[in-house]
């Protein structure tokens, strides 16, 4: 794990699930993952947009590069995961927001945070929508 995600999981932990510096602000969430190919227990931070319905999503951007973040391969190969929300942490299902569903959610998520936008246009992948449920 990068000294950078280090700090923010330690900061977000330490302040209730808040952080500072470029996410002031911005809902966070811990997703914790298993490496598709190795097996590696790893946890991520990430912006998050809370839904109405208790739902969550999460953007695989990756900053607009031309690859899918790692993480995302993991989801995709182990889709039952836990999630730190706060001082909450439970497991959730994840799925991948496609077609209508997905451009409305993106709608929404560009119009929130307009540099997932920007994101979009740095790269000729079209950025994955993960909605994350929580599980039974």
């Amino acid at each position: 794990m990068s000294d950078w995600n280090t700090k923010i999981i330690e900061e977000f932990r330490a302040n209730e699930g808040r952080v500072g510096g470029p996410f002031e602000g911005d809902p966070m969430i811990l997703i914790h993952h298993v490496g598709a190919r190795s097996g590696t227990e790893r946890v991520t931070p990430l912006v998050s947009f809370p839904q109405d319905d208790g739902r969550i999503v999460i953007i695989a951007s990756k900053a607009g590069a031309p690859t899918n973040p790692d993480w995302y391969h993991n989801l995709k190969a182990h889709p039952e995961i836990e999630v730190e929300v706060g001082t909450e942490t439970f497991p959730v299902r994840v799925t991948e927001a496609e077609g209508a569903e997905r451009e409305e959610i993106w709608s929404r998520v560009v119009a929130a945070k307009p540099g997932f936008g920007e994101y979009q246009e740095k790269t000729t992948r079209t950025i994955p929508v993960l909605v994350l449920s929580r599980a039974a």
